[in-house]
């Protein structure tokens, strides 16, 4: 996101030359050559370091001349298929990538902003691509290209990447809840925007550039947004509650999207799905006890466990929980790192650092490695069977992990 695209174009054309992570086109030419383009340039952004790569339409390659395009990416089709679904159904599922169109001088440019790999390199139809200046080739298996692409995207961090950028301080205080951070924090609320932006600075929640605008990270998004859907690179990791009437998915079904940031929406997660789950109330006496028909504990681990495991770098998926008759089934994308029959026992292990310290921080985990150890204390306590964990592999990898509705809570 920019508040300025016009800024961005000028600064790319004053290049002088393509790069390894810059690319400039008149019109566009045909889907293949964009997949492999969107491939090549991934993975040269983080071979090199940079925060995007991009390709633009409507610079004349020759001498950067703003020229104009007749190219409508949203209007591409491929056969049937619209362009950006080609190809994401034909890139690697770690592929983030974001066409904006607008108009500038005058004339009509679009510019493909790509993140830099991660995890492992963006494949094209099951093939990685890279660029050497402006020229795009295949990675060899076993290359010295290939060892050094895998040594650079192992470095790359989700959470520090960028999620907008070129903002004003104003506009960045506007798309994240900068009060929510400090109540979480234990911090009085600041009198002015350059204390909180220097806060949230300090925990690279988002990054004061030298020019003086503002680029809010991954992190400070996943967190902290208002709406995620003002980020293109987080937007699909919303939190997403579907209620079955029944014990099957075939059965009709009720869905709830929680737009805001982690840190904003998990109590109202909470509070919707206790009052999903509640049972009548038990009188003992002169008491009335409240019940819910699963352990809280357990509950709420889960969900946590789901957010700050999920691999971020699949782009398509966030986290998911399905509510049925008799069980409750919890999905995050990404395979458990730690095999399925040594999570309770091995120690933890996180794909995502930055997000597990600062949820565990805002008391919203335990210390890392007791998690599963309160799961399972809290199904006990219910008289619940142990939650069943399962693995998908077919398509993008994701972990289930199914918890069983207590004889008795």
């Amino acid at each position: 996101m920019l508040d300025n695209l016009g800024v961005l174009i000028e600064n790319l054309a004053k290049l002088p030359d393509e790069n390894e992570y810059v690319e400039f086109k008149e019109s566009f030419t045909e889907p293949e050559r964009e997949g492999r383009d969107i491939s090549a340039l991934a993975n040269s952004a983080a071979y090199h370091d940079a925060r995007f790569a991009y390709k633009v339409w409507g610079v004349r390659d020759s001498n950067h001349e703003i020229v104009g395009t007749t190219f409508r990416p949203h209007k591409e089709k491929v056969g049937n298929a619209p362009l950006v679904m080609w190809l994401k159904q034909n890139l690697s599922d770690n592929a983030g990538f974001e066409f904006e169109e607008g108009t500038h001088r005058d004339n009509n440019v679009v510019v493909l902003r790509i993140w830099p790999a991660l995890h492992h390199p963006v494949e094209f139809q099951n093939q990685a691509y890279l660029r050497k200046g402006s020229y795009t080739h295949k990675v060899k298996s076993g290359s010295l290209d290939e060892n050094e692409l895998w040594s650079h995207i192992q470095k790359q961090d989700f959470e520090g990447q960028t999620a907008a950028e070129g903002l004003s301080p104003e506009h960045a205080l506007e798309l994240l809840d900068a009060n929510r951070y400090f109540d979480l924090a234990g911090i009085p609320r600041p009198s002015s925007p350059e204390e909180a932006i220097h806060y949230l600075a300090a925990e690279k929640l988002l990054i004061q550039e030298d020019d003086g605008t503002i680029t809010i990270t991954n992190a400070g998004a996943l967190l902290f947004a208002r709406n995620l859907d003002d980020f293109s690179s987080v937007k699909r990791k919303k939190i997403r509650v579907s209620k079955y009437e029944g014990k099957a998915r075939s059965a009709p079904r009720s869905e709830r999207e929680f737009t805001a940031g982690y840190a904003l929406e998990l109590d109202t997660v909470y509070n919707y799905l206790e009052g999903m789950l509640e049972l009548p109330d038990v009188i003992n006496g002169a008491r009335r006890e409240h019940r819910t028909a699963y352990s809280e504990i357990a509950l709420r681990e889960l969900i946590v466990n789901a957010l700050i495991h999920q691999n971020l770098a699949i782009r398509g998926a966030g986290p998911l929980i399905e509510v049925f008759d008799n069980r409750i089934e919890i999905t995050n994308p990404g395979a458990p790192l730690i095999q399925v029959e040594r999570l309770v026992n091995d120690p933890p292990r996180s794909r995502n650092e930055a997000l597990s310290a600062l949820m565990r921080r805002f008391s919203y985990c335990e210390e890392s490695g007791t998690g599963w150890d309160k799961v399972i204390e809290g199904c006990e306590l219910c008289h619940a069977p142990a939650p069943k964990i399962e693995v998908q592999t077919e398509g993008s990898d994701s972990m289930r992990v199914v918890l069983f509705q207590p004889r008795e809570c």
